[in-house]
């Protein structure tokens, strides 16, 4: 089992702090949550069944490409993810570009986490439909790895349309970082048959089981059940017991943050690491 941490769940302020003391300690990563913009009116939840948001529209955000590269420079082992990236409200010759960047700068340490988005409003403000997210991921997605590991690459598609390009440097990771799809939805759990890997919200071994099932069947389906595959969710682990069922149920990594407060933070991850790291 491979376990990440959580940056999301603590206070911006104590974000190098924990990264490094995540490093040291023998986490594997290190997962940096993501928006474009934050609209003042919000409403509805990434979490199924729930119409509060999670987080204020003051919530401070940062370029998640940005403060991942000034992370990999401060670190030398730890995997950076994205949790999630929102790929689709960019043209994908940015989003291509930045991914391209920061796992050159890291040496490999990228780990792409997208997803088609719950917020209404952030989209909106763009100037997007929310409603053909999903159609407009899945074509930027395709764009993206054109762009990754072809010379030349001319497209014509329903949301983006352009002559032949160049695209280099090639990202370090080949043929390009993993792609893992974020998502509880039908929609995602396809999305994410088709990629490298699925990230799940808070889960314990019981409830992970059926959007795994769902996933395996789907990747046979698709001829891929044979392929590089990584299976990520969020938890928070009572004991040894929690950890050998969710790697029985079929997970590899989990993403975890035992604080309440974000000054328990650096305590936190060593009683957590010397109790199930070691």
């Amino acid at each position: 089992m491979r376990f990440g941490i959580a940056l999301g769940a603590m206070h911006p302020a104590m974000f190098l702090t924990a990264v490094e003391a995540a490093e040291d300690l023998g986490y594997e990563s290190v997962w940096f949550p993501e928006h474009l913009v934050l609209p003042l009116a919000m409403s509805s939840s990434p979490f199924p069944g729930e119409d509060h948001p999670p987080i204020p529209p003051t919530t401070p955000v940062y370029d998640v490409f940005a403060y991942l590269s000034f992370l990999a420079a401060r670190t030398s082992r730890l995997r950076l993810g994205t949790h999630v990236y929102n790929l689709a409200l960019r043209h994908p010759f940015v989003a291509a570009r930045a991914v391209t960047t920061l796992d050159l700068l890291s040496g490999g340490r990228l780990e792409l986490g997208v997803g088609a988005g719950w917020l209404r409003g952030e989209w909106e403000a763009a100037g997007l439909d929310f409603a053909s997210r999903g159609a407009r991921l899945d074509e930027a997605l395709e764009i993206c790895r054109r762009l990754w590991t072809e010379p030349e690459v001319e497209h014509h598609g329903a949301h983006f349309d352009f002559r032949p390009v160049a695209f280099e440097p090639k990202p370090a990771q080949g043929p390009h970082p993993p792609v893992i799809i974020g998502g509880e939805s039908a929609p995602a759990l396809r999305r994410a048959a088709r990629w490298d890997g699925w990230i799940g919200l808070s889960h314990t071994p019981d409830t992970v089981r059926a959007p795994l099932e769902t996933l395996h069947r789907l990747r046979h389906e698709a001829g891929r059940a044979g392929d590089r595959f990584t299976v990520t969710v969020g938890a928070a682990p009572g004991s040894e017991a929690d950890i050998e069922a969710f790697a029985a149920a079929g997970v590899d990594r989990l993403i975890v943050g035992p604080w309440s407060r974000t000054r328990e933070v650096p305590e936190a991850l060593t009683t957590f690491a010397r109790r199930y790291l070691d």
